[in-house]
């Protein structure tokens, strides 16, 4: 059983564009697939800048397909509330920008049967995904499932010094100011490192 992860950059967006998404990506990737001795980590795959709705959405698909240990989604990009609906954006081939409902991504992890899942975005009202009723008014989250987003589902999302807020914290994280003595980090202690510098403006699920 293995660790995979997919990891989403987007800067080159048709009427928005961003300058911090696909290199805050790199920065995870990088941090994924290798532990701090050098030995393999993560099976990453990257996809930068992509622009095609249809192959995000297969890339979720296939990551979340088996039943491997961990399958974690990274997503750095735009993102966009309409009435009380969340979306990830994504440009595509025709000079436009197509929308993926997080309600509709959180639904495809839900079947999966991976021990871990982990959903890691930093797009703005990306705290609406746990949030999404499935049960009547209520969020039903299947056990093993970590969502870590950077923002309340009103909120926008903040840059600084050419990065993401909340993957610079994220990548402080993964590069040791998470880990415990024997060099272990888990969702829990990212929270816990995001959680001292952030407090309560952000928003994180999580159900074991």
């Amino acid at each position: 059983m293995g660790k995979k992860a997919l990891v989403v950059g987007i800067d080159e967006y048709p009427d928005n564009p961003l300058c911090v998404c696909v290199n805050d990506a790199k920065e995870v990737a990088s941090l994924l697939e290798r532990n701090a001795d050098g030995t393999k980590n993560f099976d990453v795959l990257q996809l930068p800048n992509l622009k095609s709705r249809k192959k995000l959405e297969t890339g979720i698909s296939s990551l979340f397909a088996n039943d491997d240990d961990i399958a974690l989604f990274y997503f750095s990009g735009h993102g966009s509330r309409k009435g009380e609906v969340e979306y990830i954006c994504v440009p595509n081939e025709y000079g436009e920008t197509d929308s993926i409902r997080l309600s509709e991504i959180l639904e495809t992890i839900q079947k999966s049967k991976c021990k871990n899942k982990i959903v890691i975005l930093d797009s703005c009202f990306s705290g609406g995904m746990g949030d999404n009723p499935f049960d009547g008014m209520n969020a039903v989250l299947s056990k093993g499932l970590t969502i870590l987003s950077a923002t309340r589902p009103e909120e926008t999302a903040l840059e600084i010094a050419g990065h993401g807020v909340f993957t610079t914290l994220l990548c402080s994280a993964l590069n040791g100011g998470a880990a415990d003595l024997l060099g272990h980090i888990t969702p829990g202690s990212i929270y816990a490192l995001q959680d001292g510098c952030l407090g309560i403006s952000w928003v994180w699920r999580c159900i074991i």
